[in-house]
């Protein structure tokens, strides 16, 4: 059975697990080398990854090259404009095509359903880099940078304050796999797709106050508050106004509280500089860590563990 790599809910806690552990693994392995060294056992040798672009990307479309680089393989990157993807063909036939010239296909999409079409006809891996639903390998990135720092992500209390956007969602499926939870808050106009938030279950917990959400946390994690395609710019700001990440707000959280942003940041909006810059950020560790954990991602995917 071809292992594709969709949403995080769709796995169960042992596999999710194993990744997570793969990624801590390879990260220790490296230490020292240049980024150019495939990995001991190169588990990607003589195996090609296909990257597809409908959106614009810095960390998937760097950190998954990177990725299959490291494992000893290579990557074609093409934007949905490059093909005839971008001209109608429909995603199936591409899936068939892709299939049989490529060893895995990574595809950052605008529509989650449309990453589900190509990996139901694909005969090899599909991950899905990002789609207006979900962000999986963000957030295996997060909890890994959480974990360097902070020990393990069982038992610990995440607030995510603004947007409840497809990051959340990831957050959402994640919490009862790892045994975290989760603060959500939102204004109630923006709040989490209901479908995902049940995946949560009682590890998530829904607010529209952001103090609340963030007391006593281990970890307060924002994001920008217009992603992609999102046309209603003004009224965003004007509901999230209230939903800013500053230094009066991780003062609610716990003593050793780290925050983490997936960016990129919309500085003085969802966060100030004092936070992101600050003692208590770890976004540049989070945005590594997409290559670590994308490399256990491919590394499943090819059934290296």
């Amino acid at each position: 059975m071809v292992r594709h790599f969709l949403d995080i809910h769709r796995l169960d806690a042992a596999t999710l697990r194993a990744i997570l552990d793969d990624a801590h693994a390879r990260k220790r392995a490296r230490k020292g080398w240049p980024q150019g060294r495939p990995d001991a056992d190169a588990p990607g040798k003589d195996r090609v990854l296909a990257m597809v672009f409908e959106k614009n990307s810095t960390r998937t479309r760097f950190s998954f090259d990177a990725a299959i680089r490291q494992l000893g393989g290579d990557s074609i990157i093409a934007t949905a404009s490059d093909m005839q993807l971008g001209r109608g063909e429909p995603v199936e036939d591409t899936a068939r095509v892709l299939s049989r010239m490529v060893d895995a296909v990574m595809i950052r999409a605008n529509d989650h359903e449309d990453v589900e079409r190509f990996a139901r006809v694909s005969s090899v891996p599909v991950v899905n880099g990002l789609t207006d639903r979900s962000h999986p390998c963000q957030i295996l990135a997060d909890l890994m940078t959480i974990e360097e720092h902070r020990g393990s992500i069982e038992g610990k209390t995440i607030a995510w304050i603004g947007d409840g956007n497809n990051v959340c969602h990831s957050f959402m499926h994640a919490a009862p796999k790892f045994g975290f939870h989760l603060n959500v808050a939102c204004p109630a106009e923006y709040h989490p797709d209901l479908r995902d938030l049940e995946k949560g279950g009682a590890h998530v917990t829904l607010t529209s106050d952001p103090r609340e959400a963030v007391k006593g946390a281990d970890v307060v994690v924002t994001d920008t508050w217009v992603s992609m395609g999102d046309q209603d710019y003004e009224a965003r700001l004007a509901a999230f106004e209230p939903y800013g990440v500053d230094e009066t707000l991780m003062a609610e959280a716990a003593d050793d509280a780290v925050f983490l942003h997936c960016l990129p940041a919309h500085r003085g909006e969802e966060v100030t500089d004092a936070v992101i810059d600050g003692p208590q950020s770890l976004i540049w560790d989070e945005a590594e860590n997409r290559l670590h954990a994308q490399k256990a991602v491919l590394a499943w995917c090819f059934e290296a563990f």
